[in-house]
């Protein structure tokens, strides 16, 4: 898991139960001791846990892992049991739940489009971008590790990525020779990636001497005819699909030979089905 500050685990817990719980204060049922467990309802990966653990013991909650974020757990099978007061408990119910739902549903659909991808082409890599939910970036990007993927690229000082956004305020925007120099000049120990539009800024883009191109919603057939081109032209340019896969389609792409699909895709998926049961100890 990414790191997560004290002050994360606060912001977390805060948004939910900053005034208390009315219904259990109302009910005057908060000094009574109880047990909390969570538990997927149907198989999946694991993820969220560690943060979840810390939410509850951050409310002096007793609390055991019995699963492990990255780790497929069984349906019904118990992942996380705390133990305290009823007010406690109730606290951190919720957001230990949501937690443990969405981190754990970017991880199964993150492990799906693995799966389904290496199935085909053992060597491809699924890389999740940084367009994640805003205020998400942590959770999300520890999810997607725990389902098997790795992280294109954590913030825009992580690595060079040349995007038209970018050309358009250069004096030659089609220069990409140009562009490519300054940019080795000028980040000496970083990999250079830019990302082309259509097959003509890509073959320009290799033939520049670009240490990777990205492949913005290029079809699979298109991507299969870069790689031709790179193959016998720029056999040092490594290429990366991106723009629009997903589990529908990367069967597709890992079917071109790519080594590296960019998605975003595990961000928005179904979250996983998480049962809490809350009883007196």
């Amino acid at each position: 898991m990414l790191y997560l500050s004290e002050t994360d685990i606060d912001s977390l817990l805060l948004d939910d139960i900053r005034g208390g719980d009315l219904t259990t204060r109302a009910l005057g049922i908060g000094a009574s001791a109880g047990m909390m467990t969570f538990s997927l309802r149907r198989p999946g990966i694991i993820s969220g846990l560690d943060a979840a653990a810390r939410v509850l013991q951050r409310l002096d909650l007793q609390v055991l892992k019995t699963g492990t974020d990255g780790v497929s757990a069984s349906g019904q099978e118990v992942i996380l049991t705390a133990h305290g007061t009823a007010e406690r408990l109730h606290q951190g119910w919720k957001v230990a739940q949501n937690l443990l739902e969405w981190c754990s549903g970017v991880a199964q659909a993150t492990h799906a489009l693995v799966t389904l991808a290496q199935a085909i082409n053992p060597q491809i890599q699924i890389a999740c971008t940084r367009k994640n939910i805003p205020g998400t970036k942590d959770l999300a990007l520890s999810a997607v590790i725990d389902g098997g993927g790795t992280v294109h690229r954590c913030g825009t000082a992580e690595t060079v990525l040349l995007f038209a956004n970018h050309r358009h305020f250069c004096t030659d925007p089609g220069d990409w020779r140009a562009h490519v120099l300054t940019l080795r000049h000028a980040a000496p120990e970083r990999f250079i990636m830019v990302e082309a539009d259509n097959e003509l800024e890509a073959m320009d883009a290799m033939r520049a001497g670009s240490d990777g191109v990205q492949l913005d919603k290029f079809s699979p057939d298109a991507v299969r005819r870069m790689m031709a081109f790179a193959l016998s032209d720029a056999p040092h340019c490594r290429l990366a699909a991106a723009g629009g896969i997903n589990i529908d389609n990367i069967e597709h792409y890992a079917r071109t030979g790519i080594e590296l699909v960019v998605t975003s895709s595990p961000y928005y998926c179904q979250p996983a089905d998480i049962q809490v049961r809350l009883t007196p100890a």
